[in-house]
């Protein structure tokens, strides 16, 4: 590895499309050696695309790549490697059972262990550990090593293959404060030694605090480049979420003023994967008549928080539904007491993915009449009653013993609110209900949560796409680190106060929601 001249990128117009769909579109972005250049973009931005791009992971349909001069094209992320571009993930990739330098030397073949063998990778790999402050131990079994040792073992392996570009994808959401820290301390080291470093976050204080220049993308779309000294969290906010004549709309409906209840959390507290808290004293409350939006950036405790409600994940804390105390029962006492469920992940979450589409329909009411008789399945009847749902949902696309895994996602998430919105209910939880859909099939959803609302029944809306919480939410509530930070009506809705709190811009000294 050589320190050398500074490395310069430079990508010009680059366009990727997904379906037809431009996930980025005519993209420019620079990057100098010694700088640490952070990108900024709210949820479907762009900023996954672009870094798998250059990771080469993803091949561009048009522009253009250019390292210190040279075109580049990247086929694979081995090419990129070559080219001296490395990225770290925010799930690590890494062999659990196998020591640090097994893990750093995995697929050089053997021509990379040199005469010395093993030994000699990890006396390389302490150089490179003690040079840039990445404490590890080489001969440690990863199994054995923290998160944010892992995390440095990550960057280790590109830096020991060559790296002289380094990505990091969402660096600290798994780390500790002190942590985080140390990891910034090394970066300084990279770039002080010539290397260049991608920072991609969705944290305004620590693009702020850790980078000397910040892309903003949105939609695809590169909307602004600036010196971060230069910059301040409420010009960052107003170009993540586009406050002005591009801004998200936000819709009235007219409807009956909301009832009693339906749900309400209190004081709730849930671990993450990691054991680390994920969900920190929410608080909510739903009623009969109202959509609750909860915005944020992909992240912040929603999976674990939606996870909790519907009795799929362990919480300390209160949960009541339509007054039924819930917070000790499991996912079959909370459906039994009014909730109806759907969650974000489609096939591994919602649908048993190899089965046919009648028989997902009955998961929830295969041992009542007319579905089972006596202990005794009709196979009939569960055919006439997955028809009948499918006819009045529009769910199209199945056939006789087909699994739901070959439909399309519109058509799955149809499915799963036949099945859901069918069932005796009080209250709906939606987590990304319209992800992945097409433009028709995201307008029927959205029809389906509105009518929840109208029929008198409460929704907790999750949604990472804040224009969609706009639109449908009577109260949004913003969600950042595990909290509640904001609470807002319909006629108190302020975009740019919205989009500091999602990105921990600004931060609300209380996370409790009044009923």
């Amino acid at each position: 590895m050589s320190d050398g001249p500074p490395v310069r990128l430079e990508i010009r117009g680059l366009t990727k499309s997904f379906y037809d769909v431009p996930a980025i579109d005519e993209v420019d972005f620079d990057l100098v050696g010694g700088e640490v250049h952070g990108l900024l973009g709210e949820n479907g931005a762009g900023k996954s695309t672009l870094c798998s791009v250059l990771a080469g992971l993803y091949r561009p349909d048009a522009g253009e790549i250019r390292l210190d001069g040279e075109v580049l094209h990247l086929r694979s992320p081995h090419d990129a490697s070559r080219h001296g571009i490395g990225m770290v993930y925010q799930h690590f990739r890494l062999v659990e059972s196998f020591t640090v330098a097994e893990n750093i030397v995995l697929g050089l073949g053997r021509d990379a262990l040199g005469r010395g063998g093993l030994r000699q990778v990890e006396q390389r790999v302490a150089e490179l550990a003690e040079r840039f402050g990445l404490a590890v131990h080489p001969a440690a079994p990863v199994w054995q090593l923290s998160v944010g040792e892992q995390q440095r073992v990550e960057i280790l392996r590109q830096l020991y293959r060559g790296a002289r570009i380094l990505i990091l994808d969402e660096p600290t959401a798994v780390l500790a404060p002190h942590e985080a820290e140390r990891l910034f301390e090394a970066v300084g080291q990279m770039t002080e030694g010539g290397h260049a470093v991608v920072l991609v976050s969705h944290k305004l204080q620590e693009i702020l605090g850790h980078t000397d220049r910040v892309t903003v993308l949105r939609g695809g779309r590169n909307v602004g480049v600036g010196v971060t000294a230069e910059l301040t969290p409420t010009s960052l906010a107003r170009l993540m979420f586009g406050v002005g004549d591009d801004a998200p709309t936000v819709h009235e409906h007219r409807h009956d003023p909301p009832g009693e209840p339906v749900l309400a959390l209190t004081d709730l507290h849930v671990q993450g994967d990691r054991g680390v808290p994920a969900v920190q004293g929410v608080s909510l409350t739903v009623r009969r008549g109202e959509i609750v939006g909860v915005a944020g950036v992909a992240g912040n405790g929603q999976r674990e928080l939606q996870e909790a409600i519907a009795g799929l994940r362990p919480a300390t804390g209160a949960v009541h539904i339509a007054g039924a105390d819930c917070s000790d029962g499991d996912v079959r006492a909370r459906a039994a007491a009014g909730l109806a469920y759907v969650p974000e992940d489609r096939l591994g979450g919602a649908l048993a993915p190899g089965l046919p589409l009648d028989h997902n329909m009955a998961l929830k009411s295969y041992d009542r009449p007319p579905n089972s008789q006596r202990g005794v399945l009709s196979a009939s009847s569960i055919r006439s009653g997955a028809a009948k749902l499918a006819e009045a949902f529009d769910v199209r696309g199945a056939r006789d013993g087909m699994p739901v895994s070959f439909m399309s996602g519109g058509n799955l998430q149809k499915a799963i609110l036949a099945r859901e919105l069918t069932a005796p209910h009080e209250v709906l939880l939606a987590a990304a209900p319209t992800r992945g859909l097409d433009m028709g099939a995201a307008a029927a959803v959205r029809e389906h949560v509105l009518d929840e609302r109208d029929a008198g029944r409460g929704v907790l809306l999750f949604s990472e796409d804040l224009a969609e919480v706009l639109e449908l939410a009577d109260v949004v509530l913003v969600m950042f680190h595990g909290r509640i930070v904001g609470s807002f009506t319909k006629q108190e809705i302020d975009l740019e106060r919205i989009g500091l709190l999602m990105t921990g811009g600004v931060t609300s000294g209380s996370n409790t929601v009044a009923p």
